[in-house]
């Protein structure tokens, strides 16, 4: 009677038979990566995490696993998956137009009727210079900076800055930045319990709720694109498709294409996006130990940004009276992660007073945060692109 170690040897014997491949070194990095795309499928269906994004990028983990992706058509060289790569992510146009849809989606108002708020969005951004330090301890400086940039909560952001540097891990930044973005309802509230008082976390903040003309919400997009164009030059693509995106929202006469924008191009542009970066995540690309200490590192720049907006918003209270101070939690909501961050501030404020409502202070702050990203990406490409 055969043992049970006899029989596993001739059950692995059988599979490296069938499939053609050596079962340590081929198989079992194939099963993992089908469970990791069967995760991301179900955190999709089950949780709501990004499910536009992490469900297709879920399939694309499994289809670009199979025994035979390399020369079934999937990703050889002229292979769908491999067109489409070269066709919108290496050459960065899948974010682009990605981006047309967000600024159309955005509604500045909450932030040009108060626009100190933005000094909150700037401030948030601290987490990707600080992580870029400490991952350069662990990485070159280009990949450094690729994985830097996932503080910036921002999916077409990451995706265009380690593009464009030529990350070999682009793969597990995707999935880093994607995830945290998800997971923002998890990891904020955590840290900015931990960094406030009761308290402070019940101040209330008056909202004058200033109205704001028409012709100030569409020179907002012309001015911000030229300004950032010449503070940061490699964010004005960036910036530029965003706040045409924007521009085309509010201008007034175009809005049967804002609302393409919006739907139907940002949400076939995300479809294409998520199994096409799946390219980046076969088995020999993705299983390594660096994947793991960029999720770590992401996890930092989240967690840094977070804090870097409170603690901002604490510091400013020093130098202002009574009645004139902020609630330290809208700084949280200077992460990119819209509409989700000013959510999650709105709904603690209600936790500790039930007629404290920041949304519209959080808003402003999210808002902020938008373009800040997008910025502090192109400083990230002026300093260390090509």
């Amino acid at each position: 009677m055969e043992t049970l170690t006899e029989f596993g040897l001739k059950i692995v014997s059988i599979f490296e038979a069938v499939m053609g491949m050596d079962f340590v070194s081929e198989i079992i990095p194939m099963l993992i990566m089908w469970a990791i795309g069967g995760l991301l499928i179900y955190l999709a269906i089950a949780k709501d995490m990004e499910p536009t994004l992490l469900l297709p990028m879920g399939f694309g983990t499994i289809l670009v696993n199979l025994p035979l992706a390399l020369t079934a058509g999937v990703i050889s060289e002229h292979g769908a998956i491999e067109v489409l790569y070269n066709a919108g992510v290496s050459n960065e146009l899948f974010p682009l137009l990605l981006f047309i849809g967000i600024g159309a989606m955005i509604d500045f108002g909450p932030l040009l009727s108060n626009p100190k708020l933005m000094i909150f969005g700037a401030a948030a951004q601290f987490g990707i210079f600080f992580t870029l330090f400490v991952a350069s301890l662990f990485f070159p400086i280009n990949e450094a900076a690729s994985i830097a940039i996932i503080g910036a909560a921002d999916g077409p952001t990451s995706i265009f800055v380690a593009s464009e540097l030529g990350s070999q891990y682009i793969g597990a930044i995707i999935v880093a930045a994607y995830s945290y973005m998800a997971l923002v309802p998890i990891v904020q509230p955590p840290v900015i319990k931990l960094l406030t008082t009761k308290k402070e976390r019940r101040i209330r903040m008056k909202y004058e709720g200033k109205s704001v003309s028409k012709r100030t919400r569409i020179l907002f997009p012309i001015v911000v694109s030229i300004i950032a164009g010449v503070v940061a030059p490699s964010s004005a693509v960036l910036i530029g498709f965003l706040m045409f995106g924007n521009l085309i929202r509010e201008c007034g006469v175009l809005d049967s294409l804002s609302e393409t924008a919006q739907k139907v191009l940002a949400n076939l542009i995300t479809i294409l996006l998520g199994i096409t970066v799946a390219r980046n995540m076969n088995a020999e690309a993705f299983l390594k130990k660096e994947t793991a200490l960029i999720l770590g590192l992401g996890l930092v720049a989240f967690i840094v940004d977070t804090a870097g907006g409170v603690l901002f918003a604490k510091l400013l209270n020093l130098f202002l009276p009574e009645g004139k101070k902020f609630n330290p939690m809208i700084g949280a909501a200077g992460i990119s992660a819209f509409p989700m961050s000013s959510r999650v501030v709105h709904k603690l404020g209600l936790e500790e007073d039930n007629q404290n409502f920041l949304l519209m202070h959080a808003t402003g702050v999210n808002v902020s945060g938008q373009v800040a990203s997008v910025i502090a990406g192109g400083m990230i490409l002026n300093f260390f692109g090509n």
